[in-house]
């Protein structure tokens, strides 16, 4: 078997340009967006390279309003569906072109914010599957090149326009591994929701000892050392 048969027969190269249709965003400030009430919400760039993960579930996060109705309408024709991507085109740094998949957006109007390149793919994907994709090394590292600034970085649409990207041509399997990352971030979030409990543990009996028990100040050294102690006595017992 040739040594590139598995790509050639399972999955393909697509242009940019390809998989996506482009949408219109807004250039609407923080000032200009709320988070009390409002009939239209929306996704800030900010968030994208900071708060939202890979993709992004509009039921559940929290997602700002615009303030006033009246601006939305020139963008109607762009309301987010599930499955468009939103893509952050400015940052400090070689984050330029973070994004997150949208999902999630049932009956939710949601329009894509200052900052951003919303997309739309031309036909159906896996769920989950091009957000992990687009953020990985193997995508990103392309859009490297293609940043432009100095104090602050942005990439255009037309740069994307010729980018590649690698896809299963099988839907099914799309949706398989976009769902096992999303279950593996599910795992490493609960471990770390775990190791903080563990943690904040270790330093209530710190300081119960120091109050209670002892009712003197500790030594640092002391400190370490019995955090240590307790630290591995919570560590069998909890894991």
């Amino acid at each position: 078997m040739c040594k590139n048969c598995f790509f050639t027969l399972f999955w393909e190269q697509r242009k940019f340009s390809d998989v996506f249709t482009g949408l219109q965003n807004n250039t609407l400030s923080r000032s200009e967006l709320n988070y009390e009430s409002g009939t239209v919400k929306n996704v800030h760039y900010g968030d994208v390279l900071i708060k939202f993960g890979d993709y992004i579930d509009a039921s559940k996060e929290e997602l700002p309003f615009i303030n006033d109705d009246s601006k939305v309408e020139n963008f109607k024709g762009s309301f987010l569906h599930n499955g468009d991507i939103v893509i952050a085109d400015t940052a400090e740094d070689e984050t330029v072109g973070k994004c997150t998949e949208i999902q999630g957006v049932d009956d939710i109007k949601l329009i894509s914010g200052l900052h951003t390149i919303p997309c739309r793919p031309k036909e159906e994907y896996g769920a989950k599957f091009l957000g992990y994709y687009m953020n990985s090394s193997a995508y990103h590292a392309q859009l490297i090149p293609l940043m432009q600034g100095i104090k602050v970085t942005s990439i255009s649409k037309s740069a994307l326009q010729d980018t590649n990207m690698i896809i299963p041509k099988s839907v099914d399997e799309q949706t398989i591994i976009g769902e096992y990352f999303s279950n593996l971030d599910h795992l490493i979030t609960l471990h770390q929701r775990k190791i903080i409990y563990i943690l904040k543990e270790v330093f209530i009996w710190i300081i119960l000892i120091k109050r209670v028990v002892l009712k003197k100040p500790l030594s640092l050294s002391y400190r370490i050392m019995v955090g240590r102690k307790r630290l591995l006595s919570i560590l069998q017992n909890r894991i």
